[in-house]
């Protein structure tokens, strides 16, 4: 991979003439985790070795904050019965997608000018009862698979990834010829960048910014989206998004990946755990799982993925 940052037509060749619409039929709505088959779930089973468990979710965000200006909501009831007995009930509420909670984008999020996934237009299937194209449910029975963690930080030699050194796809290729790990289809490519790090030093990552001033965020370039899509992984984890300002003037860079290639994305994951798990471990890939609530219609789900190494 070249080791410069690419034009805005080379950007934009990436999330058009390297797509993936019609690979899997044109009405397909899975994407690209129809990479992911029974055999693909039984190998990444056989990558268990010692059972350790490892939760990639954050807390439930019910703590307004900056980058969380609509925190869940979590109300308790509490009811009687005879004899002394009683219950505890409660109610969740949360609008997940955003910077606080640990969710997964369906198929359906996102778009630009070219269309949805599969070239479906936003405007005659996001409806007010849901979404009729690319949605959540489609991935009712999870995705289970191999999980892949490269660890910029570590590579690094930093504790976080700072705001003017962006990861850029040469990074990404690097720290896994560093670790001694190779992508293979329908793998979950998890990109660790230290976001909890950042947040002992910085303002909290992804804090929203002044009124007119635009969104600064570190993270992923747009010059990852060429190792991503030749990665073929069906699932991008990460605990930075995208680097923002994109500097291409265009709605989405890595985000793309979901319109472009059919990948869903798993926003906000807490990674240090996993990473420091890896490091005390002596490798990089484990079994994923991630299950996303069965909402008919729904734009994601926030998940609570477990890696099991």
């Amino acid at each position: 991979m070249e080791r410069r940052i690419p034009t805005k037509e080379e950007v934009l060749s990436y999330l058009e003439k390297d797509r993936n619409w019609g690979r899997w039929g044109a009405d397909d709505q899975v994407g690209a985790v129809n990479m992911i088959t029974p055999e693909k779930r039984a190998a990444a089973a056989r990558l268990v070795k010692t059972g350790r468990a490892v939760s990639l979710s954050r807390e439930f965000p019910k703590t307004p904050a900056a980058n969380n200006p609509t925190p869940a909501i979590h109300f308790m009831k509490r009811g009687v019965r005879d004899e002394g007995g009683g219950s505890a009930t409660d109610f969740y509420g949360i609008s997940y997608h955003g910077q606080a909670t640990t969710h997964l984008d369906a198929l359906c999020h996102v778009w630009d000018h070219n269309g949805m996934w599969n070239g479906r237009s936003a405007d005659d299937v996001i409806t007010f009862d849901g979404a009729t194209w690319g949605s959540v449910e489609h991935w009712k029975e999870g995705i289970i698979t191999r999980g892949v963690l490269l660890d910029v930080p570590k590579f690094r030699g930093q504790p976080f990834v700072k705001l003017n050194e962006p990861i850029h796809g040469w990074d990404l290729e690097d720290v896994a010829k560093s670790q001694g790990v190779t992508m293979e289809p329908g793998d979950a490519l998890i990109v660790y960048g230290g976001r909890d790090a950042w947040n002992e030093v910085n303002p909290q990552w992804g804090s929203l910014p002044e009124p007119g001033q635009p969104r600064q965020r570190a993270g992923l370039h747009a010059s990852c989206l060429k190792f991503i899509r030749e990665s073929d992984c069906s699932l991008l984890v990460w605990d930075m998004m995208d680097f923002e300002p994109n500097g291409y003037d265009i709605p989405w860079s890595v985000h793309g990946s979901i319109f472009a290639y059919g990948i869903g994305l798993l926003d906000n994951a807490l990674l240090q755990p996993l990473a420091e798990a890896c490091a005390e471990e002596g490798r990089y890939e484990f079994m994923l799982t991630v299950n996303p609530l069965r909402v008919v219609g729904g734009t994601g789900s926030p998940v609570n993925p477990i890696a099991l190494v």
